[in-house]
C-alpha cells in the first residue's frame, strides 16, 4: 500500500509540476488515479509540506510550494 501511495503522490507531484495549481477534479481526471488513491496522495504530500492547499467555495486548488 505504501508504494501505491508513494507512486500516487510522484504522479501528482510531476503533474502540478508541469501544469502548475490544479483542482482535485482535475488532477483525478488527468492522472488516472482513483480518488482514495487522490486523496491518500495528497496527505502524503501535505505531511511533507510540498503542497498548498486552497480551498474557494467547493474547490480544493493544490499547488507546490
Amino acid at each position: 500500500m505504501t508504494n501505491t501511495i508513494g507512486t500516487a503522490a510522484g504522479k501528482i507531484w510531476h503533474y502540478l509540476e508541469k501544469n502548475g495549481p490544479s483542482s482535485v477534479t482535475k488532477i483525478t481526471n488527468e492522472t488516472g488515479l482513483g480518488k482514495n488513491d487522490v486523496q491518500r496522495a495528497i496527505g502524503w504530500l501535505s505531511k511533507e509540506n510540498k503542497l498548498v492547499i486552497e480551498t474557494t467555495g467547493r474547490t480544493e486548488t493544490l499547488s507546490l510550494k
